[in-house]
């Protein structure tokens, strides 16, 4: 089917068509998307189809949120205040959330991610905030309920793998810490979790054991627990939050630490098998640590990055796994997540865990579209993340320091360089139809010192570089620096640093450079009298990205007022809301709700009051 989810990939009927046109006789539903719709177990059983996953009954009764909580309540498994009850009307929630008392956080009943919350902190954001959650939740999980908790002050996110089988057998693969989050999305994950105790880790495991074996859970599934005040000690105060019935991203820590795969558990317990370890077998050794490397932009406060992955250079450490669905090549679209590929490392302990991650990520490279290596470089090397010291708002206080990064004076002149040497720029310099050596961008000169100040335009910015001729190489300078590494590799189309920190690439007119856990793109300026925008003097809103228009709040002729919401426009499962730049009236409205636009689309223009 088409791209969007809801055409294709949450469509149950192509997806057991698919199973049957391949000859497939069993479905394994990944990470997300139906993983945990109880309506495709129950498909695959009427079709004849192993599905390798729980029972939709007991994917029913723990898949949603709402019906987990009640049954850790009859359970004795301690749950965080809130309100799960199926009346879903406007009113209700606003007085549950009112009762429960802010802040309050907004999840959905369906699905896992993050995906459908918010976190509320006055009744004023309620409205606006529910609508949000509710229309990513329909997105995401085709289910648009939610559920209404008090927040947990200081949270450590604490998962427990499980793993049930069709003999009544449940065992635990012990725990993982997630407690690094943005937006409630994770960002790195370890196993174990640092600082536990033992008391306590008997008690969380113990529990999450207890609820899978209350409905005969089969297969792989996560229990998740948020942990009180920021510590793991004996007497930390913990709560069950929900639970995932499906194999997690973060799952490769797990069989690091216990040696064990878990997919291959996951078809033998399909198969009819039992668990092919009991408990007491089960042993973990050593620390693990996963990374998320996702197309998006910290500078930007992270918002997805759409285009082509003009190369991709992971490190070559030994100790690096690497998992991907991406090649040099591949075009990262806005209809899917913005993950791209997971760095796991295992060591030891974990202080040589997080160093072996730092240097991976210093040591991959991604050019084309930005990422967040940087921003996760950044977290490995954090005094309180290496301490141990964390809660789940961690990112949240520090975002500012964790995304402190621009493009440096090397990046811009190794970028000019790149343009003015490589032999892919060297075929962009001379007019397309009729090479001109007067047209080259050599600084040829009949006498003198070859030198030249050339404009250059950096990450779309303009910005000089003097290039100065020897007889065998050129030099860049970008302020009072060189663009040299010390010692670097070159190839017919690319320039490395052989300590593996650096890279740059020419594709077309641009160079794409990585240095310093910054991605840089240079090129020369294109004096294109068309690009100008012809919405001068107006309040031009453009699509910020390549995505669909969720939502429109205003029709034309509308009067609104500076910071008014005008548009939502959703891309990579997220949500991003475009407001009012200045006051007045909406003069012109081409975007259409549910329409696909273009980075860059007209969505709405404002005359001024």
């Amino acid at each position: 089917g088409p791209s969007p989810a809801t055409d294709s990939y949450l469509r149950i009927d192509k997806i057991i068509a698919a199973a049957k046109a391949t000859g497939a006789d069993a479905i394994h539903p990944g990470y997300g998307f139906l993983s945990e719709n109880a309506d495709l177990p129950d498909a695959c059983v009427k079709a004849g189809l192993i599905f390798v996953g729980p029972r939709g009954e007991a994917m029913r009764a723990l898949g949603g949120k709402a019906a987990a909580k009640d049954i850790a309540i009859k359970a004795g498994v301690p749950v965080v205040p809130g309100y799960q009850g199926r009346a879903q009307d406007a009113a209700t929630l606003t007085k549950e959330a009112t009762k429960i008392g802010y802040p309050v956080m907004i999840k959905a009943v369906a699905g896992g991610g993050g995906r459908g919350m918010r976190l509320v902190s006055s009744a004023q954001e309620l409205p606006e905030l529910l609508d949000s959650a509710r229309r990513e939740a329909q997105s995401a999980f085709g289910n648009p309920d939610v559920l209404i908790e008090k927040v947990v002050v200081k949270p450590r996110h604490i998962e427990v793998q499980v793993f049930g089988d069709t003999k009544g057998n449940v065992v635990h693969l012990f725990e993982r810490d997630c407690t690094l989050q943005r937006r409630n999305q994770k960002v790195i994950e370890e196993a174990p979790a640092p600082g536990m105790s033992a008391q306590l880790r008997e008690k969380i495991c113990g529990a999450a054991v207890t609820l899978a074996k209350s409905v005969n859970y089969e297969g792989a599934g996560t229990v998740e627990f948020l942990v009180e005040g920021g510590t793991l000690d004996a007497s930390a105060k913990w709560y069950f939050i929900e639970m995932n019935t499906r194999l997690q991203v973060e799952h490769p820590v797990t069989e690091a630490i216990t040696g064990l795969d878990l997919v291959e558990w996951q078809l033998r317990v399909a198969s009819g098998e039992p668990i092919p370890l009991a408990q007491a077998a089960i042993k973990m050794l050593g620390h693990a640590i996963e990374a998320r490397l996702c197309a998006e932009d910290p500078d930007a406060n992270f918002m997805p990055s759409i285009g082509t992955i003009r190369a991709f250079e992971p490190s070559s450490r030994k100790d690096l796994r690497l998992e991907t669905g991406v090649e040099s090549g591949s075009v990262v679209s806005p209809y899917y997540d913005s993950m791209i590929a997971k760095l796991i490392v295992a060591a030891p302990d974990r202080a040589h865990a997080l160093a072996s991650l730092a240097d991976a990520l210093a040591t991959t490279h991604v050019l084309g579209v930005k990422t967040n290596i940087g921003f996760l470089h950044a977290l490995c090397v954090h005094k309180g993340v290496m301490a141990a010291e964390m809660d789940t708002g961690l990112i949240g206080r520090d975002i500012a320091t964790l995304t402190q990064s621009r493009s440096s004076p090397r990046a811009i002149a190794l970028g000019a360089r790149a343009l003015l040497t490589s032999k892919a720029a060297k075929a962009n310099l001379h007019s397309v139809k009729a090479p001109d050596p007067f047209g080259a961008r050599d600084a040829f000169q009949m006498s003198g010192k070859r030198s030249v100040a050339i404009p250059v335009m950096v990450d779309g910015k303009p910005e000089k570089v003097h290039a100065t001729w020897a007889s065998d190489h050129v030099d860049v300078i970008c302020g009072d620096t060189l663009g040299r590494w010390a010692d670097e590799r070159h190839t017919a189309h690319s320039i490395m640093s052989t300590d593996g920190r650096g890279l740059v690439s020419v594709f077309g007119s641009t160079a794409y450079v990585s240095d310093n856990l910054r991605h840089t793109t240079v090129a020369f300026p294109d004096y294109d009298a068309s690009a100008l925008d012809d919405d001068a003097g107006t309040g031009a809103i453009r699509a910020p990205i390549n995505g669909r228009v969720a939502k429109l709040f205003v029709v034309k002729g509308d009067t609104v007022e500076k910071g008014q919401r005008i548009a939502v426009v959703e891309a990579m499962k997220m949500e991003h809301v475009l407001t009012a730049g200045l006051g007045g009236t909406i003069d012109k409205l081409p975007a259409v709700e549910g329409a696909q636009v273009a980075q860059g689309a007209l969505l709405a223009t404002i005359v001024p009051a």
